[in-house]
């Protein structure tokens, strides 16, 4: 038997490309928000978007549909189920909808797997309970017919085997790239199986921790020999979990510098060069990918090239696409520390300045109202932009300031509503609503309220006035393709005036009728649906053309 110590592994034979992606729960009660999130996985610059799977979760999205909308709605995100769940899923015909989905979005599709896990839910699904040695055999079968379904050149596809039998099926179709198999293993037999047959390895950081991967690394690489593989052909990957918050102690627990610490010393150390963030929240992503992503890269760059170790304050690679500056600001009315631009350095001796970085903010598919004012589905969208195109720090600035706008208006909707939350209980702090009030009646509760969405609603609408007299013409103008998107941007802005005249007209109810308050707070859960969706809208649409629009 030929034994492999990890701490004598070469990593400079597990150099792959760096991944940087997410692990979106693909909650059914939430779809809008879990294809925003998809979406913004993409925007942010990261390179893949993961869904776990597990058929037997009423509450879930069936992870296959999912990923192929998502794959339609995005452009250069790979999508990988993580980790597909075999037992339910016939290899064969998991094969074929692999190949289809990679062939449909130009080779972006990789195949996590897994053996199967609560057995209970499986077996409810019809699936076979199978106990740990019996999964681990089927995931080898498995393997072995999507791997036969796949050789399209092949002859007819036949597996005996004692879970999985195919007789006779013809292979094809044949995906557009080598679809790589990544599995999810965590005991001795499992990860055998992937030395042996795997093309990479997906665990997770909750169930297998920083101090566990060296000697898990070392079964690999030892079942990988045995087989006579390369061992460093087996990408390893890393799903993740973390928090920006935390004091710094523990692995992933504090700042954005720690993280890409731990993060380059793993990949320098075990060859890890995937990492796959847990998370669904929008600004932990934004940070992962303008804070940690293009930190690890410069520190594992520098690692490789032996200037430092990963301990050593990060050097300015040359790379152009990995020495960025990052501008972080807080939005008003938000106590979090939000990134807004990451920005690269323009290079000197290639004369080029950096692609564009400024992230629209997503819509989170949230909805308050049963009312909709416009169908969404309708929108227009403009040209996609030119991917070869650089970016001054001055023209991106110009996108930043429209979500700058757009924060700031979100922020005093937040204060409408809170407004309406506290005058709905019949208690207002008058600090926290204005700071010149000190003391009121319930009436004159009522009568603040109104002055102050009255005027919030003066503040949207001459936002709207600006955009609709001077910014929109100079689009058309200039980039006649996005023109039905300022169009339709100028068809909401009339159908938000209406809501706000609603709200205005439920403020007046407010004060005349017993039931007044009900009506405030609907017109407003219509405001906030109609707002939102189209700020999100507009920055989805208008943050990167802004930026090559001659105003700067």
């Amino acid at each position: 038997m030929t034994s492999i110590e990890t701490a004598g592994r070469d990593m400079a034979d597990y150099g792959h490309e760096l991944l940087f992606g997410t692990f979106i729960t693909p909650q059914a009660d939430q779809a809008d928000r879990v294809v925003a999130l998809a979406r913004l996985t993409e925007q942010a610059g990261l390179d893949l978007v993961t869904v776990q799977d597990h058929p037997y979760q009423a509450r879930h999205l069936d992870t296959w549909t999912l990923l192929s909308v998502i794959a339609a709605g995005t452009g250069t995100v790979r999508v990988v189920p993580n980790v597909a769940n075999l037992p339910l899923r016939p290899p064969a015909v998991l094969a074929r909808a692999a190949a289809t989905l990679d062939i449909l979005s130009g080779g972006r599709v990789e195949l996590g797997l897994g053996a199967g896990a609560f057995w209970d839910g499986v077996a409810a699904m019809g699936g076979h309970r199978l106990d740990p040695a019996q999964a681990v055999d089927a995931l080898a079968e498995g393997i072995e017919v999507i791997r036969a379904i796949w050789a399209a050149d092949g002859g007819t596809v036949r597996v005996d085997g004692t879970y999985h039998r195919v007789k006779g099926a013809h292979p094809g179709p044949a995906p557009a790239h080598d679809i790589g198999v990544w599995v999810g293993a965590y005991k001795k037999r499992m990860l055998a199986l992937t030395g042996r047959l795997a093309d990479g390895w997906l665990p997770s950081s909750p169930y297998a921790g920083p101090g566990e991967l060296p000697a898990m690394n070392a079964r690999i690489d030892e079942a990988a020999a045995e087989a006579g593989r390369r061992p460093a052909d087996v990408r390893r990957l890393y799903n993740i979990t973390g928090s920006f918050t935390g004091p710094g102690t523990g692995f992933l627990d504090g700042p954005a510098p720690g993280w890409a610490e731990q993060l380059a010393e793993l990949t320098l150390d075990q060859g890890i060069s995937g990492y796959i963030l847990m998370s669904d929240d929008p600004d932990t992503i934004r940070r992962f990918a303008a804070e940690v992503a293009p930190a690890v890269r410069e520190l594992v760059t520098a690692g490789r090239a032996g200037h430092r170790t990963p301990a050593e304050p990060a050097a300015a690679p040359p790379d152009e696409e990995r020495d960025r500056t990052t501008i972080s600001t807080t939005p008003p009315g938000d106590d979090r520390d939000r990134i807004t631009i990451s920005t690269t350095p323009p290079d000197p001796a290639a004369g080029r300045a950096p692609a564009f970085s400024v992230i629209p903010t997503p819509d989170d598919g949230t909805r308050l109202s049963d009312v909709r004012v416009w169908d969404e589905t309708t929108r227009p969208t403009g040209p996609p932009p030119d991917p070869d195109r650089r970016y001054t720090a001055g023209e991106q600035a110009a996108g930043r300031h429209l979500i700058d706008v757009h924060d700031q208006l979100r922020a005093e909707l937040r204060e409408i509503r809170g407004l309406v939350e506290q005058v709905a209980a019949g208690t207002m702090d008058p600090g926290s609503a204005r700071s010149h009030i000190n003391q009121m009646t319930m009436r004159q509760n009522n009568w603040t309220l109104g002055v102050y969405c009255q005027s919030y609603c003066r503040l949207v609408t001459t936002h709207h006035t600006l955009e609709d007299v001077s910014l929109f013409p100079q689009l058309r103008q200039a980039m006649p393709g996005l023109a039905p998107v300022v169009d339709r941007l100028e068809q909401e802005h009339h159908a938000i005036h209406d809501v706000l005249e609603r709200v205005d007209r439920a403020l007046v109810a407010l004060v005349t009728e017993p039931d007044g308050m009900k009506t405030v707070q609907r017109a407003v859960d219509l405001l906030t649906d109609a707002l939102l969706s189209h700020l999100s809208y507009e920055e989805r649409e208008l943050v990167e053309p802004l930026a090559r629009l001659p105003l700067h």
